[in-house]
């Protein structure tokens, strides 16, 4: 009996210390101006908990993570219009973070608003995901992008170490695309959809944007607690890997969602640093995403 109690505890001690890798907030929001019947209401209500379900149940790599190392994330989904019932058109925000060594910092390395947003949901369907299957969109934009928030986090810490993650989430841009709905070709109109945010990043010519993630994070942001002056020089060192990124791909959607999720970032990173160091960033900066001088500026304030 004993020691059926030390492999039961033991059991349990494995359960309780791991679980999926993500730890996932999700809100469903509708505007305002929207009609939203009762039966609508329930539905949407629905859809909110088996999308927490789906994000935070599914064992989406095989990796082992402790209950505190999962990675956070936000999704709020807010829907513009209900065409009929149990169709949905809006967008898709999407959020995660990573902790800093040593500190209770966390910096965000996914911050995108995905218009792209159109599906199907029906009263008490559950949202499963299954490898190289496509089954519904809703399903498909969320596997995406858990993949694709993974892909980022081990980017962070290991030189392209997301890679595997991001070709998961490639092959869902490509089965997803047999269902018709925006946000997964290439040819739509604009670069800013899903197609492209996972492509561009296994293309080599965006290697300096991983190097970048790598170096940012790893270098740059874990090594504020122990040399804060050490921390920010990488900090700039790896922000300058996307010069070349900048001159031939100055529209990339992974390259200006990068950097303006950074933009609070930067600016109470070097707060306390001298002028030089500033202008040398905002100088920087603006050349990297020259549509946003007037936030980069702000660093300066």
């Amino acid at each position: 009996m004993k020691g059926l109690i030390i492999v039961l505890l033991t059991f349990v001690g494995i359960s309780i210390s791991y679980g999926q890798e993500l730890n996932c907030q999700v809100s469903v929001l509708v505007d305002a101006k929207v009609e939203v019947s009762s039966t609508e209401k329930e539905i949407i209500k629905q859809m909110e908990q088996s999308i927490f379900d789906l994000m935070n149940n599914t064992q989406w790599t095989k990796d082992k993570f402790k209950t505190e190392e999962r990675i956070k994330c936000n999704i709020q989904i807010q829907i513009r219009e209900i065409p009929s019932t149990g169709t949905y058109r809006g967008y898709i925000q999407v959020q995660s973070t990573r902790p800093s060594f040593n500190s209770s910092y966390n910096t965000i390395l996914l911050n995108f608003e995905d218009e792209n947003f159109a599906i199907s949901f029906s009263r008490n369907a559950v949202l499963v995901y299954a490898q190289n299957q496509y089954r519904d969109n809703l399903t498909s934009i969320l596997a995406f992008y858990a993949y694709y928030m993974i892909g980022l986090d081990y980017d962070s810490f290991s030189l392209k170490g997301g890679t595997p993650y991001y070709i998961e989430a490639q092959a869902i841009v490509t089965n997803a695309q047999v269902g018709g709905a925006p946000g997964w070709k290439s040819s739509e109109s604009g670069k800013r959809n899903r197609f492209y945010l996972v492509d561009n990043m296994l293309q080599p010519v965006f290697d300096p944007m991983r190097e970048c993630i790598y170096m940012y994070h790893r270098k740059g942001i874990d090594k504020l607690y122990e040399d804060k002056v050490a921390g920010k020089k990488a900090i700039f060192d790896a922000l300058n890997k996307l010069s070349p990124l900048s001159a031939t791909r100055p529209n990339a959607v992974n390259l200006l969602s990068f950097l303006f999720c950074k933009i609070p970032e930067f600016k109470n990173v070097f707060s306390d640093s001298e002028l030089k160091e500033k202008q040398d960033l905002v100088t920087l900066l603006k050349r990297l995403d020259s549509a946003n001088s007037a936030r980069y500026q702000e660093i300066l304030d």
